[in-house]
């Protein structure tokens, strides 16, 4: 049986980095200003995983 490469590769490629040369310093600020609120979602999210675990676990330790 022919192996095939592309199983290897991961399925989902990691994006690559924006070009931020290009870039004046209020469209940096910009930038910088929606990759925090990005954060701040993801932490939000991460912090509402962990409590639902947790209310799982202490409902199943009864």
């Amino acid at each position: 049986m022919a192996r095939d490469d592309d199983d290897l590769e991961p399925r989902t490629k990691k994006p690559q980095p924006k070009n931020l040369e290009p870039m004046s310093v209020e469209e940096l600020r910009d930038y910088i200003a929606g990759l925090k609120a990005e954060i701040a979602r993801a932490e939000e999210q991460i912090k509402a995983k962990q409590a639902h675990a947790a209310a799982a676990q202490s409902f199943f330790k009864r």
